[in-house]
């Protein structure tokens, strides 16, 4: 009776669930109706959140950059294994290391048996690759709405002093050809995330 390969459990379904979302993100960006009325909705809690605060729009924009990368960064923590992802990561180096040294050696005995444990080792790391799909989607469900928020404020949202390109409007378009206040958010929540991330003690690749 022939051996069947077993398929990781869940392997890939957090890269099936990603690549749903991001289809529905597509699709509601593209209706104007849909892309408004969940900003409404979204608007329903950052509205007042905005008016509570009292801030200007840049420090709007970083209160919710931070938002985000507490709840992406702690989702992250609690779904993906960062300590199998890392242990996965330093066999494929240890591998990679014995391979070149066999190569340069000239072991073809030695090559032989690593090129059969070598599909082994890969299918390992692509089912940890897949792995940090996990909590993508889930992070997308709720930063979409926010997104579309500050896209639907962004008329109203003020100037913004950057360096080296002086006092810009939040929509003039940058450098990178992207509206300043997605520049913004895009600093803002590289940066907050790193030091959320440090904080949390949350590991990596």
């Amino acid at each position: 009776m022939a051996a069947t390969k077993t398929k990781p459990a869940g392997s890939s379904g957090g890269m099936f669930t990603f690549l749903i979302i991001m289809v529905l993100v597509m699709v509601v960006y593209s209706v104007p109706f849909l892309r408004n009325a969940i900003a409404d909705i979204a608007g329903l809690l950052l509205n007042p959140l905005h008016e509570i605060l009292g801030v200007g729009w840049p420090v709007m924009i970083l209160v919710l950059a931070a938002i985000t990368g507490c709840y992406s960064s702690l989702l992250q923590k609690y779904t993906i294994d960062y300590e199998k992802m890392q242990r996965v990561q330093k066999k494929m180096r240890d591998f990679q290391k014995e391979f070149r040294e066999a190569q340069l050696s000239g072991d073809e005995k030695k090559m032989r048996k690593l090129n059969e444990k070598r599909d082994k080792m890969m299918q390992e790391q692509l089912a940890m690759s897949q792995e940090q799909f996990k909590p993508l989607g889930w992070i997308m469900i709720i930063t979409i709405p926010i997104f579309l928020w500050l896209l639907q404020m962004a008329p109203s949202m003020g100037t913004i002093v950057f360096p080296f390109m002086g006092e810009l409007n939040l929509t003039d378009p940058t450098f990178i050809f992207m509206p300043a206040w997605i520049v913004w958010y895009m600093l803002c929540s590289l940066t907050l995330s790193q030091v959320i991330r440090k904080t949390l003690d949350i590991g990596g690749l």
